[in-house]
């Protein structure tokens, strides 16, 4: 397989996640917001939102001031924001045009139908002003869809080979990116200093965490007790058997490398990277992640799993020139 079609495959997929990641902080800031400060209204719901996103910065310099409808329709709409929904799947639809006949017909007609109807709702939303409430619940509905659409066509009707793999490659990297973020940003910015870990603000917000990664029903048949910080980080970064938990995402991520690792005969860094965060992940426990500062432990995840996305671009897909990121290149897509 040409490296430029392995490229193409690995971002259509992470693409596609992030959207869907996007979609689901949006309605947990939602229901943040939404509540009285009693009982989990702080006001930095849609600060910590853009900083889970990886957004914040950009968002000072191109918008200013925080507030609920700027912040929506930076993260969904504005074409400015180069990771906003929109443009997400646009860069999707991109990478899928580039390798149609690498896709099965069912997954070009998945990301094309979602491509169209996005250009519906970008009517309605085009430019910044008041949001529309049923609308954006419908949009972000759409968007859930739309990927759950393309996940589905891509498990049922690809042949598992090489493009199987890369496109899965690109799902779980970006997966494990988004989970660790969101319970990073949950441990740091959400909870104000005056709360105590464990009180009703709390509670609140960890209950808008599970909904928004689609974790409170496997929390309760897991756990069967209350929610509690540091089972929703166990479950979140050690339970093998949760698809979003970080121990899920690279049992796939190894595995999926190695196969192309044997397909190619060029096993290489990222196989090695990959292998030793999976060996972290299954021989560390929460206590002692706790003991180490949670924080800490993600803050290096994150650092790791950029590493092992840089690893996998230099050994298999399009080369990126020193100082520039994947996605500086792939915005350009």
């Amino acid at each position: 397989m040409l490296s430029r079609t392995a490229d193409n495959l690995y971002w259509l997929s992470r693409y596609m996640e992030r959207a869907d990641f996007l979609a689901r902080i949006i309605d947990a800031a939602q229901r943040l917001a939404t509540l009285p400060t009693a009982y989990g209204g702080t006001g930095s719901e849609w600060e910590s939102t853009l900083n889970a996103a990886g957004a914040l910065d950009g968002y000072r310099e191109h918008v200013g001031a925080v507030n609920e409808t700027s912040a929506i329709y930076y993260l969904a709409f504005d074409p400015q924001n180069s990771s906003s929904i929109c443009n997400c799947l646009e860069y999707a639809r991109t990478n899928a045009r580039a390798v149609r006949t690498a896709l099965t017909i069912e997954m070009w007609q998945s990301i094309n139908g979602a491509w169209l109807e996005m250009k519906r709702f970008q009517a309605i939303f085009g430019k910044p002003g008041t949001i529309d409430r049923l609308e954006l619940s419908r949009f972000l509905d759409f968007i859930r869809k739309a990927s759950l659409d393309f996940d589905g066509s891509a498990e049922r009707t690809m042949l598992r080979n090489d493009a199987h793999w890369f496109s899965r490659l690109g799902l779980y990297m970006e997966r494990a990116d988004t989970t660790a973020r969101i319970l990073d940003v949950k441990y740091n910015v959400l909870l104000p200093a005056t709360e105590q870990v464990g009180g009703s603000l709390d509670y609140f917000q960890w209950t808008a965490i599970l909904r928004a990664v689609s974790a409170l029903t496997a929390y309760n048949w897991v756990y069967k007790e209350t929610i509690k910080p540091w089972l929703v980080a166990d479950l979140l970064i050690l339970r093998p058997e949760m698809p979003r938990s970080l121990r899920s995402c690279y049992d796939d991520i190894a595995r999926l490398l190695d196969n192309i690792g044997r397909a190619y005969g060029r096993p290489g860094p990222s196989q090695s990277k990959a292998h030793k965060t999976l060996r972290l992940l299954e021989t560390i426990n929460i206590e002692q992640i706790f003991e180490t500062g949670l924080h800490e432990f993600l803050t290096e995840f994150i650092e790791s799993n950029d590493a092992l996305g840089a690893a996998i671009g230099g050994q298999y897909l399009i080369h990126v020139d020193e100082g520039t990121t994947e996605t500086q290149a792939q915005s350009q897509a």
